[in-house]
């Protein structure tokens, strides 16, 4: 009795002190004027081409609901155990500023995240490129993450499409 009882109170403990939100954003300058910048990335079917997540698997399936570039367009995604599935939806665009996405994660477990683009006139000719999700852990997933590092887990994927975005933009 008074393991399960220790035990539970271990749980409860774990589940107030571990993180209750994650936050992760990346940088990067790009040489091409704000605008064309802005209306490449308000584009969910562009992201196929600088995503890392789409390079790790060749076979992905994809598609795209709605009118692309648009307030309610949803591009989804049926992928290998690294990718997942899941689907992103447009759901605020403020012009040459921000693209807002709401991203719903079906396998390999269920979330929601809020993700974001914000673009920045740096020069006539330069823009910086801020990109970002962050969203909310539940209990009891968020147990575990006192043994994970959001920021850890996929920045470095948000700085490998930050790279390929820049040369892909800087490129045309």
């Amino acid at each position: 009795m008074y393991i399960l009882g220790g035990v539970i109170l271990l749980v409860v403990f774990l589940g107030v002190i571990a993180p209750k939100n994650y936050h992760v954003s990346r940088s990067i300058q790009i040489n091409r004027p704000l605008p064309e910048v802005f209306n490449y990335l308000k584009f969910l079917k562009n992201q196929d081409q600088w995503s890392p997540w789409f390079q790790k698997d060749p076979n992905i399936k994809k598609g795209l609901k709605g009118i692309d570039g648009s307030i309610g367009a949803v591009s989804w995604w049926e992928g290998n155990k690294e990718v997942g599935s899941g689907e992103q939806e447009i759901k605020r665009i403020l012009p040459n500023e921000t693209i807002e996405t709401e991203l719903r994660f079906i396998k390999p477990f269920k979330s929601t995240s809020e993700a974001y683009i914000k673009v920045e006139k740096v020069l006539p000719e330069t823009t910086t490129v801020v990109w970002g999700f962050s969203g909310l852990y539940k209990f009891p997933m968020n147990i575990f993450m006192i043994f994970m590092n959001m920021d850890k887990a996929v920045g470095k994927d948000f700085e490998s499409g930050l790279s390929d975005l820049k040369h892909i933009l800087e490129s045309e």
